[in-house]
This record gives structure tokens, C-alpha cells and sequence, in this order.
């Protein structure tokens, strides 16, 4: 079997992110296609928070070599603060000098075929980049958004430095991997001379197997004598996926006396930023609609989305060339989606195209205040549209595994013929 080391910072137990999900799913299922992984990560203590419970998740007979980072926030910061000029080339910079040595070791002892880095930790795609220039081993830089923007990261001097890295990457990279079609498009236009053969469409996913424990949910046919439970699981960026149109518009139609308590419940599970909320949704006097909960085991985060009776997706426009991952879950599940984005982005067209929701402006409160009215009524008559289970498919987690051990395989193959080349041509000069 062949042999890929797998560097990623988000793996099990790490907890908050849904990010994780992409590399311990490709962990789980690429020795089905024939590829080892090796997952080169970080230790425990290095996560803001960690799941004891998800390390069940990591499947067996996976070498796991957890190499020593630490946080700069958890290490330095002071009543809430830390110096962000430490953060080279983010807040986990450190891990540089645990990955490289663990990295190369990893590879020798195991023959490894291939790298693979996975962002959105910077750090993780620097250290794909050196162990590339230490190894002589062909690297695949799994980008999944993109590195940067126009205004991202917002210091300038981060930016430089990370736009420095991104610029390695498509030089050295035997492939660019990302999640989303325009975001691909974004950097074949930045990069003129960057070939598009080079660069690789793997959505995220949904996994099969984590929808097996679902339990049956209460139907809308039971919900005549409660309120409709609508539910976002996940962080609500306060830039990102701005969140107060759709409170100012709640505000409005509970005003008219159009929705209340006694209608609808809408929860918010591990949104971050809820001090902020929380006093947002009191001054617009609509916490009595609004419930804001902590993180939950990312099962039973499944379970309540399957136990709503809708659910609720936040994407802004800024962010056009992205589609947040628990779009795939929310769409396996066929439940009703209420998805506040913009018309013109990736997560609108993935929307329209499997079908299932009601798609409104998140910065348009007026279309947010005419269409909600309109989607609870849908839910309550049973007349939403679902997304359609053919199409889903397509999203399956084991398929995109097999898409990775394609491109896999065929840098092996590569690497493989340019040595016999070499040592062929050594064998004429001799």
C-alpha cells in the first residue's frame, strides 16, 4: 500500500472546529483506495479545547504522531490579550519546530509517497513546504478556501508573509486542492501562469456512517400545539455571517405580531461571540425567540439538526467562493433550510442546485422580513421542498477520498517514472 503523510493541525480530540471533519475523513476512508495514511498533528494540550469522546472517531490503524506546538494566546496572553506580533505565521507558529523533525523521521520510516497539508492553519502548509524541500517528495497543498484576500488576514504584515507562503505553495505544490469552484477560479486568475491541470475541485462532505445512529425525529405533523424549533449549529461570524438583519428583521415581525414565542424557537448551538448576542437580541427585545447554547459532541449536534424542524445557514457575501462545510450535513439530512446568503456565491449555487431552501439576502433585512414569514408557513403546511437524495450522493466523504487517491496515485506514478528515468540515465553514464 502506498503511503501519504498527513499534516493536519485539526484532528481528534480537537473541539470547535468543523474543519477536522476533512482530514480525519480522508484518514478514514484513503486505504480503501489503496494509500496509508500517517497523520502528522499536534499534541492535545496545544487545542483551545479538546472532546475526549471524538477520539473514538479516529480510525483504527492509523499512526498518529502528535508533535509538540504550543498556543501563543494560551501561553502569553493577559486579561484577555496577547501580543499578536508573536503570532508567526499564526498563533501556532511554534509547531514548526516539532512538525519538521517528527516529518521527516515519519517519512523516512514509513516511506511515505506523498505530503499533504491541509489549511486553514498557515503553519500546517509551511510545514508541507519545507519537509517538500527537506524530502524531495512530492507535496499536495490542500487550500480548501482561500489563504488570502484582498483584505485578509487584516494586518498588512501578516498578509505579506502569508500571501509569501501562498506563492510557495503554487510554485512547489504538485497540486492545489480546493473546496469550492470560484475559489479556484480566484487563483488561476491571481496566478496567470498557474496551470489549471495543477489545481483540483474536492468539495467538503458528508460521512455515511455518521448518520447511522440518527434516531427517528418527531415529524411536523406533531408540531400543530408547540412552536417550530429552527436551529444554526456552529460559529456565527459576526463579520462573516452577520446575524443582526436577521435579529432586526425578527424584531420587526414579532412587532407586527406576525411570529413569537409561542411560534417558533430559534436556536443557536456553539455560535461564539454570545455575550455579543445575547445583548443584541435583548435590545431588539427577541430573547424570548432566541436560545444560544453551548458546543455539544459533534453526534449529538447531528441529532439536534435532525430532531429541527428547519434549519438555518449564515454565509455573507464577502465570502461568495466559500461554502460553509455543514451545508453538506444540513443537505444529507433533508431538512428545511432557511439559508441567509447571497444570490451570486458558491453556497447559492450548490443550494439551487440539490434543491431544499429558501434562499434570502443575509445583509437584506426587508427580504429577510418578507420570505421568513413565508418558510414558516412552508414548514408548517409540509410544502418545503427537500434536497434531493440522488444529487446529495455526489458529497459522500468516501467520494472524495477516492478523488484524492486519484491525484495520489497519479503523482506516484509520476515520481515513480522520473526515478526510473534517473537512475537510467545514471546506469548510460556509467
Amino acid at each position: 500500500m502506498n503511503r501519504v503523510l498527513l499534516i493536519a493541525f485539526h484532528y481528534p480530540p480537537c473541539s470547535g472546529s468543523s474543519g477536522l471533519l476533512r482530514s480525519l475523513k480522508f484518514s478514514r476512508y484513503l486505504p480503501e483506495f489503496g494509500w496509508q495514511p500517517i497523520v502528522l498533528t499536534v499534541r492535545p494540550s496545544t487545542y483551545a479545547a479538546t472532546d475526549s469522546a471524538s477520539a473514538d472517531l479516529i480510525p483504527e490503524g492509523v499512526p498518529i504522531l502528535r508533535s509538540f506546538a504550543f498556543d501563543i494566546k494560551k501561553a502569553f496572553a493577559f486579561a484577555g490579550f496577547y501580543p499578536d506580533c508573536l503570532a508567526i505565521p499564526d498563533r501556532w507558529g511554534s509547531w514548526l519546530l516539532g512538525a519538521l523533525p517528527s516529518g521527516v523521521r515519519a517519512i523516512r520510516e514509513n516511506r511515505a509517497d506523498i505530503i499533504f497539508s491541509t489549511f486553514p492553519i498557515s503553519t500546517a502548509v509551511l510545514v508541507g513546504f519545507f519537509l517538500h524541500l527537506l524530502t524531495g517528495k512530492p507535496w499536495v497543498a490542500d487550500f480548501r478556501d482561500s489563504m488570502t484576500e484582498e483584505c485578509y488576514p487584516r494586518e498588512r504584515w501578516r498578509r505579506s508573509l502569508w500571501r509569501w507562503t501562498e506563492r510557495q505553495a503554487v510554485r512547489h505544490a504538485s497540486r492545489l486542492i480546493f473546496t469550492a469552484a470560484s475559489t479556484r477560479a480566484m487563483y488561476l486568475e491571481r496566478y496567470p501562469d498557474l496551470s489549471p491541470e495543477k489545481c483540483l475541485l474536492i468539495p467538503n462532505g458528508y460521512d455515511e456512517e455518521d448518520f447511522h445512529h440518527i434516531i427517528g425525529h418527531q415529524t411536523l405533523a406533531a408540531a400543530k400545539d408547540r412552536p417550530l424549533r429552527l436551529l444554526h449549529t456552529g460559529i456565527i461570524y459576526p463579520e462573516e455571517r452577520d446575524p443582526r438583519p436577521f435579529f432586526r428583521a425578527l424584531s420587526l415581525l414579532k412587532r407586527e405580531g406576525k411570529i413569537g414565542a409561542e411560534s417558533v424557537r430559534i436556536i443557536f448551538r456553539a455560535a461564539g461571540s454570545e455575550d455579543l448576542y445575547r445583548k443584541i437580541v435583548g435590545e431588539l427585545d427577541i430573547a424570548d425567540l432566541i436560545e444560544l447554547l453551548p458546543h455539544v459532541p459533534y453526534r449529538q449536534a447531528l441529532q439536534e439538526c435532525a430532531d429541527a424542524d428547519g434549519l438555518l445557514l449564515f454565509q455573507a457575501a464577502n465570502c461568495d467562493h466559500q461554502i460553509p462545510a455543514k451545508t453538506y450535513e444540513y443537505l444529507r439530512l433533508q431538512k428545511p433550510i432557511f439559508a441567509l446568503t447571497s444570490h451570486t456565491g458558491d453556497t447559492a449555487a450548490l443550494l439551487r442546485k440539490v434543491s431544499g431552501a429558501t434562499i434570502v439576502n443575509l445583509a437584506d433585512q426587508n427580504d429577510i422580513h418578507r420570505d421568513f414569514p413565508l418558510f414558516l408557513n412552508a414548514l408548517r403546511t409540509q410544502t418545503h421542498a427537500i434536497a434531493d437524495a440522488r444529487k446529495i450522493a455526489f458529497y459522500a466523504r468516501r467520494n472524495q477520498a477516492g478523488e484524492l487517491a486519484k491525484c495520489l496515485s497519479e503523482l506516484a506514478k509520476q515520481a515513480h517514472s522520473a526515478s526510473a528515468e534517473k537512475t537510467q540515465a545514471l546506469h548510460v553514464e556509467g
